[in-house]
């Protein structure tokens, strides 16, 4: 099974307000939540978003404007989000993320729909640790990186269910590499960070044999594009990344 993104984005930025009491201000932060994905290997991934709620450094928990609704996610990839949640912020500091999904969850192969069960979505909310500190006119983006490899769980009597398995990425302080392959086909991008084997990411390319690797800590990095036999890997070394910037390396020729 490829690897499925369904990533969230946050986008933070700050400005200063003055109080109406004489001897205090008080700022606050403006955020916006969107929400994009990369390509996979399904007909169609629906999740139901009903709710985004922040916690603070505090406990105290803020609970967003959220856009409710049934979005599939792979409509959105390569670049294309969606606005799910718009709210301002009194706090700074932000240590988690919960994401409140409903009942409507489904993935569509060969045709066909499946509901996917998601039992810790409908209780709790799926909780993301961020522990980011917020400053004032920088803009932040955290995005939350969905693995269909792990996500999306077979049971084995034909049914699936949603058992999230998400990273946060800082995009502030990341950036990403963006390419597509010729001739098109179905390839599978591994990235891994030349100075830190440790640090791999991989997606798929789309229809159009576009792929984009978000998250990327600022560093060099190693790609190999892997297609279906008989085209062998392609492996483009020394690719610098730098936070903010997505890297274009073009187009690769199989």
């Amino acid at each position: 099974m490829k690897k499925l993104n369904f990533i969230l984005m946050i986008l933070f930025f700050g400005f200063m307000m003055n109080s109406c009491s004489n001897d205090s201000t008080k700022s606050s932060y403006p955020v916006a939540i969107k929400m994009t994905d990369a390509p996979g290997p399904y007909e169609a991934v629906f999740v139901d978003v009903q709710g985004v709620e922040i916690t603070g450094s505090g406990g105290e928990t803020v609970t967003l404007n959220a856009k409710k609704g049934i979005y599939d996610l792979l409509k959105l990839s390569n670049g294309v989000s969606t606005l799910i949640a718009t709210d301002t912020l009194e706090t700074s500091k932000i240590e988690q993320i919960r994401l409140i999904l409903g009942t409507n969850n489904t993935v569509v192969l060969g045709g066909v729909s499946y509901p996917l069960s998601t039992p810790s979505a409908d209780q709790s909310g799926l909780k993301l640790q961020v522990h980011q500190t917020l400053q004032q006119g920088i803009l932040y983006a955290i995005l939350l990186d969905f693995d269909a490899n792990k996500s999306i769980v077979t049971t084995g009597n034909g049914s699936y269910k949603l058992k999230p398995v998400i990273r946060t990425i800082q995009t502030a302080t990341s950036g990403s590499i963006k390419g597509k392959i010729s001739p098109i086909g179905l390839a599978t991008v591994s990235v891994v960070s030349a100075t830190d084997a440790t640090l791999t990411f991989s997606t798929n390319v789309n229809a159009e044999g576009n792929f984009t690797v978000m998250g990327l800590p600022p560093g060099t990095y190693n790609l190999t594009i892997t297609p279906v036999l008989p085209l062998l890997p392609v492996v483009k070394s020394n690719i610098v990344v730098t936070a903010g910037i997505n890297t274009d390396i073009g187009t690769i020729i199989l």
